[in-house]
């Protein structure tokens, strides 16, 4: 299914008649649709609900992994879906076609219920995974779990509680905006009589999570049972009976290692042996997960070293998470940010201070819900980024991001800036105007030389810098025989701007 096939899909959806219904958390109407239905749900077995704040979809396809790498099949309910609204829908060994999906919603709408859309997603995911022979059906709960749609399972195999952090408060009523109140949404539902997996969290919400299941009968497994350890700079899954190495180089921040950790201990409890998740862990990506783009249209736009990662965090753990990888990375560093409404972007952003040379803000293309380029330049504002705004990602990539490029990111050890910026008004390309700030190792030939005019000439040496990869000393010798030929820009009185 082809991107804007997608679109149409949720278009269809949300002007719906009977299923625009505004977001409300109530499980009478979903289980009237089952029951009509003659109760789905009840097909499936071993059902592992997965829910909480940050980390739910690479928990759940490191569980995936692990089962598939054993033989087994799977079904699971992914939310949401990064290009198509297929991917929501994995039924053992394919996603659900658009034809299915489209048929699916003519089942449910005969019923004439009016449901949220999350909540047809949801009853379409059921109705399928029903008619599948799989061992294990996983299922990625929505916002909050006490009346969310995913929790109409009444035997689960397991329930799994991912990173719980202070989001979704939009959902909670005015007076109970608190993160006691998220916990308890998320936790204080769960089933009595299974196993429940408690994955790593602060010792605040570790201990509320406790107070909330003090009367559960389910056995429950907290984070203390395993560990993530470092050892000469690898990392390893640890508990009193298995020492796992977690030999990914895709895998990039500690909060990820954390759910793929989450996710063996898991593995292991369902009989999964050490060495099929040995064998497992290279192979598990997360798309959208601190994701290097190394092919593709965006690929394309950019200068042949300089890279591009997409990462869909949203919450201030995953900017927390996100922030400490980047920190290594010793490369200037652009963001283009976009983000959905009802999230905190204040918390969000102020993680990355000193981190990126600028910000260049845009909305989600096709997205109502999404917050507006100029809010969020004034949230980075306010925080003292330097922002700029976009109307779409494709601009941000070629307009945008280019403006500052800093020469260290093409070449290795190098001393060099170089930028350009393009006169508005102007758009002729001879009426460029090109900084060129030089900085030699060899400080006894050139100190410091700023040029700042609008020569003809030079975009001869502008369109070589961007062809550079790693030649620094061409590109040295270059700028320095362009300015033999120009000696008189030698004897200018030239101020060397501020740093």
């Amino acid at each position: 299914m082809t991107p804007s096939q997608s679109i149409s899909l949720y278009q269809l959806l949300a002007n719906h008649k009977l299923f625009n219904k505004t977001i409300n958390f109530d499980l009478k109407r979903i289980k009237l649709v089952l029951k009509k239905l003659n109760h789905p749900e009840r097909k499936l077995n071993n059902v592992i609900n997965i829910l909480g704040s940050s980390g739910k979809f690479t928990t759940l396809h490191s569980l995936k992994c692990f089962i598939e790498h054993n033989n087994q099949t799977a079904t699971a309910f992914i939310s949401p879906s990064i290009k198509t609204i297929s991917e929501r829908f994995w039924m053992g060994d394919r996603y659900l076609t658009n034809k299915e999906i489209r048929y699916s919603i003519k089942i449910i709408e005969k019923l004439k219920i009016p449901l949220t859309i999350f909540e047809v997603l949801t009853v379409i995911f059921i109705l399928n995974a029903s008619k599948q022979d799989v061992a294990y059906n996983l299922v990625e709960s929505g916002a909050l779990f006490a009346k969310d749609s995913t929790n109409v399972f009444n035997f689960p195999r397991a329930q799994v509680i991912v990173n719980i952090n202070k989001q979704h408060l939009n959902f909670l009523d005015k007076n109970k905006k608190t993160l006691d109140e998220v916990i308890y949404q998320k936790v204080g539902f769960l089933s009595n009589f299974t196993n429940i997996y408690v994955g790593k969290q602060t010792p605040y919400v570790l201990n509320k999570i406790k107070d909330n299941l003090k009367n559960n009968k389910s056995k429950i497994y907290y984070p203390n049972y395993w560990k993530l350890v470092k050892i000469n700079n690898q990392s390893f899954y640890q508990d009193s009976n298995h020492k796992i190495r977690l030999n990914n180089k895709n895998i990039r921040s500690k909060g990820l290692l954390e759910n793929l950790c989450h996710a063996i201990r898991i593995a292991l409890d369902l009989k999964i042996e050490k060495k099929v998740i040995k064998k497992a862990i290279p192979k598990i990506s997360f798309e959208g997960r601190f994701q290097y783009i190394n092919k593709g249209k965006i690929k394309t736009k950019l200068h042949k070293n300089e890279k591009i990662m997409l990462d869909g965090a949203h919450a201030e753990a995953d900017a927390i998470n996100m922030s400490d990888y980047l920190k290594k990375i010793k490369e200037p560093k652009y963001a283009i940010w976009a983000m959905m409404k009802n999230k905190e972007p204040d918390l969000f952003i102020k993680q990355f201070k000193g981190i990126f040379k600028k910000i260049i803000t845009t909305p989600i293309e096709n997205e109502k819900n999404c917050m507006s380029a100029r809010e969020l330049k004034s949230i980075a504002k306010k925080n003292h980024f330097n922002v700029e705004i976009a109307n779409n990602f494709d601009e941000a990539i070629k307009s945008k991001c280019g403006n500052d490029i800093d020469l260290s990111e093409y070449t290795d050890k190098d001393y060099w800036n170089y930028g350009y910026k393009t006169d508005d008004k102007q758009r002729n390309i001879n009426n460029r105007y090109y900084d060129i700030r030089l900085t030699p190792k060899d400080e006894s030939v050139f100190k410091k030389l700023w040029l700042r005019s609008y020569i003809k000439d030079l975009s001869e040496i502008v369109s070589n810098i961007r062809k550079v990869t790693n030649n620094t000393k061409q590109v040295y010798l270059l700028i320095i025989n362009k300015l033999k030929e120009n000696d008189s820009y030698l004897n200018r009185d030239l101020k060397t701007p501020k740093t």
